[in-house]
C-alpha cells in the first residue's frame, strides 16, 4: 500500500448532464439498496428508480443515454444531494465512474461527503452550469476540466466546434477548506495516516494504555 497522499488538483472527461433542483439522496441510490456489507457494485443502482420503471424498462435517463456513455463529469443544478447524509450516495456515483461534480449549489454534508472521498464537488454561476449542461447535450464530446489550482472549468467541444464560440470557460467556487484538502491530498485519512506511521508509532509507544503497537 502506498504512503503517498494523493493529491487532487484537476479532473478531466466528459460531461453526464443530469437537469433538475433538489435532487435528493435517496434519489441518487434508493435506500433499499443499501443494505450491502461493502459499498461495491453500487453504481448499478445509482438514480436507479428514475431510470428504470417497475417492470424494468429504461426511462431514458442521462445514465443510460449512450451520448453520455463514459462521462465522469457530472453537472448538475441547485440543491444536489439533499436529504439524508447517506455517504452511500457519492459512493454509488463514484461506483458508476463519476470522478467530479458540477452544480449550482450542494447540501453541505453531500459536498463534504464528496470531498472525503477525493470527488469535487465544485459550483459555478446558474448561467453557466445551465451552457455547460446546454453544450454536453449538444455536443457530448466536449471535453471538461476543472482546475482546483486556477479555480476554472473549462469545456471545449469536439472537431469543427473546436476553439468557437461554443467553447466556454468560468470560474467554480468551493468552501476553501474542501479545495485545500483535495490540493494537497489531506483528504486521503489513510495517505495521512501512514504517512505519519512513524509520529504515529512513537506518540502510541508512550501512552501507557497502549501495548503491542507496531
Amino acid at each position: 500500500m502506498s504512503t503517498k497522499k494523493i493529491a487532487v488538483t484537476a479532473m478531466a472527461g466528459r460531461g453526464i448532464p443530469v437537469r433538475g433542483n433538489d435532487i435528493d439522496t435517496d434519489r441518487v441510490i434508493p435506500a433499499r439498496f443499501m443494505k450491502c456489507v461493502t459499498f461495491d457494485g453500487l453504481g448499478a443502482y445509482a438514480f436507479y428508480d428514475v431510470r428504470f420503471g417497475a417492470d424494468g424498462q429504461k426511462l431514458n435517463h442521462p445514465f443510460d443515454d449512450p451520448r453520455f456513455a463514459g462521462g465522469t463529469i457530472l453537472v448538475v443544478n441547485k440543491n444536489f444531494g439533499c436529504g439524508s447524509s447517506r455517504e452511500h450516495a457519492p459512493q454509488a456515483l463514484q461506483k458508476y465512474g463519476v470522478t467530479a461534480i458540477i452544480g449550482e449549489s450542494f447540501a453541505e454534508i453531500f459536498a463534504g461527503n464528496c470531498c472525503a472521498m477525493g470527488i469535487p464537488a465544485v459550483k459555478a454561476a446558474s448561467a453557466n452550469v445551465e451552457a455547460l449542461q446546454a453544450l454536453i447535450e449538444m455536443a457530448p464530446a466536449s471535453q471538461v476540466t476543472i482546475d482546483l489550482v486556477k479555480g476554472v472549468i473549462t469545456a471545449v467541444p469536439p472537431g469543427p466546434l473546436a476553439g468557437s464560440k461554443e467553447g466556454m470557460s468560468f470560474a467554480l467556487d468551493m468552501p476553501q477548506a474542501f479545495r485545500n484538502s483535495l490540493v494537497d491530498g489531506s483528504w486521503d485519512s489513510t495517505g495521512t495516516l501512514l504517512e505519519n506511521d512513524k509520529l504515529i508509532s512513537a506518540t502510541a509507544q508512550r501512552l501507557p494504555y497502549v501495548t503491542n503497537y507496531a
